[in-house]
């Protein structure tokens, strides 16, 4: 199918992604991305008042956050729009770009801003009273730490998760590491010619605000903390849990940033258009839920439902994009799929920039959108997974308007 709204070409962006407690872990998440938001639509002549719809996306509470949407876009500059705040992990990159095309789709909305911003950075720790506790004492929950390593469902962590399906599928560490060095490879290829690629949607040098955001701490140059791996040196790391597969050089670290998307009808897509010649159209969205445990599992069922609504199949795919918070992620997709796992997430991945959550489909659709327009257009598919063994997915077009 073909949605009514579409994506105005140019009209996105993201920040760098900062490893944990690095370059951005002073900014407050939401804070962050309207100031961000700000700068960027001002840099491309769009008009705040434009917009009269709005979606935000997080994962990681900040202060304030329950007054969500409309306060990021009230200190964005549009304060007419207002709309939801969303949760959804990993999966919420995708679940704020369909709530988007949803609202246009139904006539509800011209013009949506739709933003995702994480800070796992200094995430808050809770306090949860419990009159009837011993002495009246409540729990404590470190919102990333503790959820990071223990799903209640079945008390066991993330990583656990692809490493019962490295073991169900045979998928051996040096695979895994194949697969790291790969993606490495394919992440330099957006820092050539002094990251020209990167520079297609993200605002470089970067200037980091102070949190006041009234002057300028540093500047960042691109992503900080990617790591540059060799094989001697992947070689040389054991499995995180023993008689387990999964290195810390197989999986991606924590980070911050935001990441943002307009989404509009068609005629206004033109209007706001980077290039009025190039349209990126909606044809797919699905998701999935597997079984406990199985959470990299996921992104397959998800990508298959998102193709099956757009008429499309792998093979009709110019270029593949997918969250994978773990190497063993791509190498059960390709094989469950077919998809080349050697030639999937050109430009980077959240395997090489990390993983802020919320905004990292967000840039992954960014990147797989301007991968697309490098090649002249043709079909596109991101998934990934996320918390709860589940993903989402979406398949999108770059062509001629």
């Amino acid at each position: 199918m073909s949605y009514k709204a579409e994506i105005p070409y140019g009209a996105y962006w993201s920040t760098p992604f900062a490893r944990w407690q690095g370059s951005l872990a002073h900014l407050h998440s939401v804070e962050f991305a309207a100031h961000v938001a700000r700068l960027e639509l001002a840099k491309r002549n769009i008009d705040p008042k434009e917009f009269d719809y709005g979606v935000l996306g997080f994962s990681v509470p900040q202060k304030h956050s329950f007054y969500g949407l409309p306060w990021l876009t009230g200190l964005a500059g549009v304060p007419q729009a207002g709309g939801p705040t969303v949760m959804q992990a990993c999966a919420t990159g995708v679940r704020t770009l369909l709530a988007a095309a949803q609202e246009v789709e139904v006539g509800m909305a011209k013009a949506a801003l739709v933003v995702n911003c994480d800070r796992t950075s200094n995430g808050p720790h809770l306090y949860y009273p419990n009159p009837k506790g011993p002495g009246g004492t409540g729990a404590a929950e470190d919102w990333v730490m503790d959820n990071f390593g223990c799903d209640p469902l079945g008390g066991h962590s993330m990583l656990k998760t692809a490493e019962n399906v490295a073991g169900d599928h045979g998928i051996k560490t040096v695979q895994q590491h194949e697969v790291v060095l790969r993606r490495e490879q394919q992440y330099r290829q957006a820092l050539e010619n002094d990251s020209a690629f990167l520079r297609r949607f993200m605002t470089l040098p970067f200037e980091v605000p102070a949190a006041n955001f009234k002057k300028t701490l540093s500047t960042l140059m691109g992503d900080e903390g990617v790591s540059q791996s060799t094989p001697e040196g992947l070689a040389k790391l054991k499995p995180v849990v023993e008689g387990g597969t999964v290195t810390f050089g197989g999986q991606t670290h924590p980070a911050d940033g935001n990441a943002a998307i307009v989404v509009t009808t068609r005629d206004q897509a033109r209007e706001l258009s980077a290039n009025p010649k190039i349209a990126i159209r909606l044809h797919g969205f699905g998701q999935a839920r597997v079984g406990l445990a199985r959470m990299p599992e996921a992104t397959v069922p998800a990508a298959l439902a998102a193709l099956s609504q757009a008429g499309k199949a792998i093979k009709d795919m110019t270029a593949i994009k997918t969250h994978n918070p773990f190497a063993v992620n791509d190498i059960y997709f390709a094989k469950q799929t077919g998809a080349d796992l050697m030639n999937m997430n050109n430009f980077g991945c959240s395997l090489v920039w990390g993983h802020p959550q919320a905004p990292m489909g967000t840039r992954a659709i960014i990147e797989l959108i301007e991968e697309l327009a490098l090649r002249g257009g043709g079909f596109g598919l991101f998934t990934g997974c996320a918390a709860g063994d589940s993903a989402m997915s979406v398949v999108l077009e770059v062509c001629d308007a």
